[in-house]
């Protein structure tokens, strides 16, 4: 079991022996010698760790059963889809429901844990071969490593087992192996303490994609924000059982505030080294876009890269948009139009005495909507390669009642080109040389087409041409951490600790590089969630976010979302929008129980000293 990591190591080093040509023993003699002693056999060892890093990427997709996907040996051989963004509010899919994200997949990647212990364990024995910067630096690395580890499984499971030694079977018995669980808030502080020892020995800068000082910082002011938001709200909407009991789960109230001070604290140390993006700020719309594109941007803090020479290219292109956009996508998770509401309010899409508002064309809509939303939503009438999103669900022929009335009735009628509206199940049915519905949707039935009327915009290559836009052919960089979100952190924290004016000054850095009017004195700490909401949209947080907040089964209580649909009015040449339950009407809910996930059968089994599982399980 001690030659694991190395093999594993010396596999990796294989496959970049493009680059770098070594003179490798066989598998069944490597030993410390053949990794420790050169800077190329320990840059292996670590970019093994990194690879295998939980990061809910492109590639993750936890109702699918294997999770981290890009980890678990799946090359990457899936379509994008992040379910839990489609599960909260911002996103609506066709597949997955709120238990399947909710309830785990069975991570417990103490495989890799094992593989940094053994690591921090070993190099000082070699250090002597090195300058002790770069020991230190690989050091660092492995605090930083550990902790995203830990972190990773700390947010889904509350309180697991802190295991700092490399511990070896048949030398030490199973019983010295079965660990039991530590408590929640002993896991933060551990974590915390890994990110300070990471960022004492780290140096301020470092190669792309690994960690430096103030990548350690960051992601120190999230890790302690969760804490503090445990243990502030934690009490809010929680199971009772023998792990809430003992401390498993669940954070005293009383240290809320030195987390959330802990976080302030680390997101300032960033502040300086890292901006937020204004390369084409005259532009915002387009300087948002870019920000997630662009390879040089001064606000990307931790990012992983993708290729398609090393197998690694993703289909983010491919499936957030259309066929109609790409190389034969198959578009699978759709904005909400509760999401579009968090930045503009209600839509202009009703006058005054409630009838529908007419457009000339679809494209108007977005006439005075804020550039930040935008950058992150395609509407109806923007464009993507030269290529309209035409989006309309149907044509009525006259349109004589109110908005509401319309959409009460949420548009059931039969498909019958003799009634009033016209529905068709194919993108080429025409009315009088007029598609009936248009090539990006939307469908009455089927998956592949918006149901909601808007397409994900954030992270799209628009420069890419559409022939390159197929499944597994996008190369987009996944931002884990941009400046942004140390803002957002520092931020609510701040709003905490009672310090508002510090949080509304992190706000309106954001908003005024959004094209957002400034907060002012009316701020509260739902006006900081909100526009955590806003700015990190699709990007994996918001999930997490209601959870930490103990607020998912409230946003979450038989829920549905809604669309917001463009119809074609045959006798007057207009348009109209209609807000309307999305087509499928897909119910959303949350147990308050899957505020901490089940800790994973088969670990219990091999280790009773986990129990008690977590309550409600």
């Amino acid at each position: 079991m001690k030659k694991i990591p190395y093999i594993i190591a010396l596999l990796a080093l294989a496959l970049l022996s493009s680059c770098h040509k070594l003179d490798v023993a066989p598998l069944n003699i490597i030993g410390d010698k053949d990794v420790f002693t050169s800077a190329n056999g320990i840059t292996s060892y670590l970019a093994n760790l990194y690879g295998d890093m939980p990061m809910e990427d492109f590639f993750y997709e936890p109702q699918s059963g294997a999770g981290f996907l890009f980890q678990t040996g799946n090359g990457g051989r899936w379509q994008c889809f992040f379910q839990p963004g489609a599960l909260d509010g911002e996103l609506v899919g066709p597949f997955g429901g709120t238990g399947d994200a909710a309830t785990g997949f069975g991570f417990w990647d103490y495989t890799d844990i094992r593989a940094i212990n053994y690591f921090m364990q070993t190099l000082p024995q070699y250090a002597s071969n090195f300058s002790q910067d770069q020991v230190n630096q690989w050091l660092g690395e492995a605090y930083f490593l550990r902790a995203y580890y830990y972190f990773a499984l700390v947010k889904r499971y509350g309180g697991v087992p802190i295991v700092k030694a490399v511990t070896n079977y048949p030398e030490q018995s199973i019983a010295d192996l079965q660990v039991p669980r530590n408590k929640e808030e002993d896991c933060y502080n551990f974590i915390g303490s890994d990110l300070d020892s990471a960022a004492l020995l780290l140096p301020e800068t470092n190669d792309r994609g690994r960690a430096n000082k103030y990548v350690a910082y960051s992601y120190k002011s999230l890790a302690m924000l969760f804490a503090g938001s445990i243990a502030k709200y934690g009490a809010l909407n929680y199971v009772a059982g023998d792990a809430l009991d003992k401390g498993f789960v669940g954070i005293p109230s009383a240290d809320a505030s030195k987390f959330f001070q802990a976080a302030y604290d680390a997101a300032s140390a960033v502040e300086g080294h890292y901006a937020l993006y204004t390369k084409d700020y005259p532009d915002k719309v387009q300087n948002y876009v870019d920000l997630f594109l662009d390879q040089s941007s001064s606000e990307t803090i931790f990012v992983r890269d993708y290729s398609i020479a090393s197998g690694t290219a993703h289909s983010w292109d491919a499936t957030m948009t259309c066929r109609y956009m790409t190389a034969d996508g198959l578009s699978r998770c759709y904005p909400t139009l509760d999401l579009v509401e968090r930045f503009a309010g209600p839509l202009n899409i009703v006058n005054p005495d409630g009838t529908p508002k007419r457009f000339a064309d679809r494209a108007d809509l977005m006439q005075g909507l804020e550039p930040r939303l935008l950058a992150s939503v395609y509407f109806p009438g923007a464009t993507l390669r030269g290529l309209t999103f035409d989006v309309q669900r149907g044509i009525y022929l006259t349109f004589n009642g109110s908005a509401i009335q319309e959409e009460s009735n949420n548009n059931n009628t039969p498909n019958d080109v003799a009634s009033n509206l016209m529905f068709a199940g194919s993108t080429q049915t025409t009315y009088n040389g007029m598609r009936i519905i248009g090539e990006c949707g939307m469908y009455n039935s089927g998956d592949d087409l918006t149901r909601t009327g808007f397409y994900c915009r954030k992270y799209i290559n628009y420069n890419a041409p559409q022939a390159s836009c197929g499944l597994y052919q996008s190369t987009e960089s996944y931002i884990d951490m941009r400046y942004a979100e140390v803002l957002l952190n520092r931020a609510e924290a701040a709003m905490e600790l009672g310090n508002s004016a510090d949080a509304i000054g992190d706000i309106n850095q954001l908003r005024d590089r959004a094209g957002a009017p400034e907060v002012t004195s009316n701020c509260t700490i739902d006006t900081i969630r909100n526009e955590r909401c806003k700015e990190l949209a699709f990007e994996h947080q918001y999930w997490w976010d209601i959870r930490r907040w103990r607020i998912a089964d409230q946003i979450l209580d038989n829920t549905k979302f809604y669309a917001c649909i463009p119809y074609y009015v045959w006798s007057e040449q207009k348009y109209i929008f209609l807000k309307q339950i999305e087509p499928y009407q897909r119910v959303y809910t949350f147990q308050k129980n899957w505020y901490y996930e089940p800790l994973p059968g088969g670990e219990l089994q091999k280790d009773p000293n986990l129990f008690p599982n977590n309550p409600g399980y």
